[in-house]
């Protein structure tokens, strides 16, 4: 039996961060655990881990980010060799897939073959030649958050007594393959089918609640009425097991103006920032002394290092307080950086901004601005997560944590990708007239009810959505599927950020950054950003609005109203705009093709139909 289990940096960010289920090779379930298990978790840290992105570690309420620990094989020079990332084994109960016998294996513990009884053919084979035992399909989670084992010994016992000394066994039917064909036999001589374990109250009506188990902290307490909550059956590989909750934020350079690029390095170094911050004079001043260390090891000049050290420092207070207002504020100082050039010489950000009246007029009369972003860094931190039903609140109480109650720790796993991009900003006045055509209104507002009503059967909050939020988040897909023909990108390699004001109409915003954001070879290809040029956005913008004029399920898809998940989507399919998950904001939600190009018999609602651009295409 293999004993590497390997998994990407990136996966344990998402989806398969502290909590998740990971199902390996060989038929084996394992749950990612909680941070203190991490690798050098309360020690000082391995300086290539730190990750510091100060806007973001401002929102979040850390003191900054680290890579999950990478494997790396020993040797000459190597460092922090064979570090593994901990797992729990969950689900616990497992059966040998030859004669269906059960064991439940230890949370901490290597798996086990199986232990079959003398009278059963397992038996006589010998002991490493015995199958190895596989996990069960069945779990049980609360609504909280919590997870815990299907309870198979209480389902087949129905309140009768049972002991250690009871065995159990899993006995597929082979007459049929729902529930009702699936038996579990005690060696008491009781036995159940599966049949009803997906009911509400199931295990309620065995009398069998949430005792708040949180396996991937190491509790496993089974106490009931622990937590109380009702108990959801589900198979372990359900979609609605694990939700993430991520932060993203893309990397702004916060430095004094006449600093060189060498000493740009220098700040943005987590090491050197960090010892320059260690210990600060009246809590706002950088110590001379120490800017003479770091200027000393880096041969640069002290008080220029210091000046830019101070002015870092400033900036970053400046940002503590406005990042915390709203996430319309945080992407504001996004939306405002972009819009113009920055050199990029040191930094992780990169911006070429482009004259509009090069990009003809049929283009030129729908944008403001055009950037091309040839460098740029985004960081994902991982927050928390929930099951059952997603949660976006970083303070809702039914977010799971990643660690454990009173735990000290002051950092959070991050994941770190480099990429290219372009980004567009949109006249605001021509959608401002756009949206105010009342036949747009009519259209969003159902779209906007439908939205909202899957949200608050999920306990979330309802939000504003406006015309211009969808028909920006709508370009932006069929841009993307654009270039997934023009530059040769997998669509899952790029991804899309939405600029929109939703709660202060007094700064409008009103862009789109497509970017590749891959931790892989196609990052930073190149091919991106080029079609940012003049010469060739223009053809971008043709072909994808050209192709959203038909659909291979017209006339159903431009006719819909209401389709994909939740019916959140009105003329958007995978035949159309969709894209994978992984690379909208919004799960593939608030589309609608029909505010690009109109409908048949409601032209006048596309956005380029209003224009000259439509003449063009």
């Amino acid at each position: 039996m293999p004993t590497n289990r390997p998994i990407r940096r990136g996966q344990l960010i998402t989806p398969f961060g502290v909590g998740a289920l990971v199902d390996f090779r060989g038929d084996e379930s394992l749950m990612t655990a909680g941070l203190e298990e991490w690798p050098r978790a309360f020690e000082r840290c391995p300086a290539d881990w730190i990750v510091n992105e100060e806007r973001l570690q401002a929102r979040l309420g850390v003191s900054h980010f680290r890579l999950p620990p990478d494997y790396r094989e020993p040797g000459p020079g190597v460092r922090y060799a064979n570090l593994h990332i901990p797992f729990v084994r969950f689900p616990q109960w497992h059966y040998c897939p030859r004669r269906g016998v059960m064991e439940r294996l230890p949370l901490f513990g290597t798996r086990m073959r199986c232990p079959c009884r003398s009278d059963l053919d397992c038996y006589s084979l010998p002991e490493g030649r015995r199958p190895w035992l596989i996990p069960n399909r069945f779990i049980a989670v609360c609504p909280k958050g919590h997870i815990e084992d299907f309870p198979f010994m209480e389902w087949v016992h129905r309140g009768e007594s049972w002991n250690d000394e009871h065995r159990l066994r899993l006995l597929p039917g082979r007459s049929s393959a729902s529930l009702t064909g699936t038996r579990i036999e005690c060696s008491c001589g009781m036995a159940a089918t599966m049949t009803g374990v997906f009911n509400s109250e199931a295990l309620h009506g065995i009398d069998h609640d949430c005792s708040g188990n949180m396996p991937w902290v190491g509790e496993t307490s089974n106490k009931p009425g622990h937590c109380g909550q009702k108990l959801r059956v589900l198979q372990r590989g359900a979609s609605n097991v694990y939700f993430p909750l991520t932060s993203s934020s893309i990397y702004l350079p916060i430095r004094s103006e006449n600093s060189n690029g060498r000493i740009t390095r220098i700040l943005d170094d987590p090491r050197a920032w960090g010892s320059l911050t260690r210990s600060l004079d009246d809590g706002k001043y950088i110590q001379r002394f120490r800017c003479i260390v770091i200027a000393e090891e880096y041969n640069v000049d002290v008080e220029e290092l210091r000046h830019a050290a101070q002015e870092k420092l400033n900036g970053t207070i400046e940002i503590r307080e406005s990042t915390l207002r709203s996430e319309e504020e945080f992407r504001r100082q996004e939306y405002e950086a972009l819009k113009n050039d920055q050199d990029g010489e040191g930094t992780d950000l990169f911006v070429e901004t482009r004259d509009v009246s090069k990009y003809g007029t049929s283009l030129s009369s729908l944008i403001s601005s055009v950037s091309l972003v040839r460098k740029l860094r985004e960081t994902r931190a991982l927050i928390g997560f929930s099951r059952i039903l997603p949660i976006e609140d970083s303070a809702s109480p039914e977010l799971m944590p990643l660690v454990e109650q009173g735990s000290r720790l002051n950092w959070l796993p991050a994941s770190v990708v480099r990429g290219e991009g372009i980004f567009i900003e949109f006249d605001n006045e021509s959608i401002r007239e756009w949206s105010m055509n009342p036949e747009v209104t009519s259209r969003i507002s159902g779209l906007s009810t439908s939205y909202n009503e899957y949200r608050r059967e999920r306990g979330m909050s309802s939000i504003k959505i406006s015309s211009k939020f969808v028909l920006l988040h709508t370009i932006a897909h069929a841009i993307i599927v654009q270039l997934c023909y023009d530059c040769g990108y997998g669509s899952a390699a790029i991804r899309e950020r939405i600029y929109c004001n939703l709660e202060d109409n007094s700064r409008p915003m009103q862009g789109v950054l497509i970017y590749t954001a891959s931790g892989d070879s196609e990052g930073t290809l190149g091919g991106l950003v080029r079609q940012g040029e003049p010469d060739r956005l223009k053809a971008v913008f043709e072909q994808a609005i050209r192709r959203s004029f038909w659909c291979s399920s017209d006339p159903i898809c431009i006719e819909s109203t209401g389709q994909g998940p939740e019916n959140t989507n009105l003329a958007a399919c995978h035949g159309c705009v969709l894209i994978p998950e992984t690379s909208c904001e919004i799960g593939n939600r608030m589309l609608d093709r029909g505010l690009l190009i109109g409908t048949p018999d409601k032209p006048a609602l596309g956005f380029f139909n209003t224009s000259v651009f439509s003449n063009n295409t």
